[in-house]
């Protein structure tokens, strides 16, 4: 790869041999610099792949949806059509799918796990719903349950969200249901927790269940999973992201034995 500056330099010019050396010198290191930058990045790509392509993502996607009306539905028979029932749902990847920003990024050799392209794209990004994410709310609407999407997005750019949100013609969009990044998420958790009957959380991330485990490590986390076993997939309901997380620069564990083709 060359830069467009390299390649008018090249096209006006017919530099003598020394120069022609030092030329293809330079430039065999940038191209190499840049094949790094490209490898580098090229390591987010099997599981964007899989997170905005795979017939399989869709398929979970749409499974936690129904999985969560149905326990709605009980929640909502449990407590009787009067109660003041709500549910509190992540936006980004739970709600609103961002791939298309990543896949950008990653094109692009910048890695988009520093966000800081996020700013820009919650101001004039076109994010697709999550199948069966507006099915789901609607639902939940047509049923009376208040809904929040409680969202680590930026509060600078909460009117760009609201219209996103409202563009997508998802149910209950306002100031107030709209709680955006300020106070931690356990925090504003607890407002709603405050006014309401709780009965369901949706998220891609633990975080957006739970304080602690936010606070706690992978190994923390896996063992406030275990604890918490019963709460998935009853009013906790996971949505699979594989294009990040805090598990992003885990180790893996690898089999022990030489390798061997056949």
């Amino acid at each position: 790869m060359i830069h467009s500056s390299l390649r008018r330099h090249q096209s006006t010019l017919w530099p003598t041999t020394a120069a022609v050396g030092l030329m293809t010198s330079l430039m065999g290191g940038q191209v190499l610099a840049e094949e790094d930058a490209v490898c580098a990045q090229q390591a987010y790509s099997m599981g964007l792949r899989y997170q905005q392509q795979s017939a399989e993502a869709e398929a979970l996607q749409r499974q936690s949806f129904a999985l969560a009306t149905y326990r709605l539905k009980e929640q909502i028979e449990e407590h009787g059509e009067d109660a003041d029932l709500a549910i509190i749902t992540d936006l980004d990847e739970t709600v609103l799918d961002n791939s298309a920003l990543l896949a950008r990024d990653m094109a692009e050799c910048h890695d988009y796990t520093r966000w800081d392209t996020w700013k820009h794209w919650e101001r004039e990004g076109d994010p697709r719903l999550i199948p069966g994410a507006k099915a789901f709310l609607d639902y939940a609407d047509e049923h009376g349950v208040a809904i929040f999407y409680l969202s680590d997005r930026y509060q600078e750019n909460e009117a760009d969200t609201i219209a996103t949100l409202e563009a997508l013609d998802l149910p209950q969009v306002s100031e107030d249901s709209v709680m955006l990044l300020g106070p931690p998420k356990a925090e504003r958790r607890a407002k709603v927790v405050d006014e309401h009957t709780l009965v369901m959380q949706l998220g891609d991330s633990l975080h957006d269940f739970d304080g602690a485990f936010a606070d706690a490590d992978l190994a923390g986390q896996h063992a406030l999973v275990k604890e918490n076993a019963e709460r998935f997939g009853q009013d906790w309901i996971v949505l699979p992201n594989a294009a990040y997380g805090d598990w992003s620069d885990a180790e893996l564990t690898a089999w022990g034995v030489p390798l061997e083709t056949e």
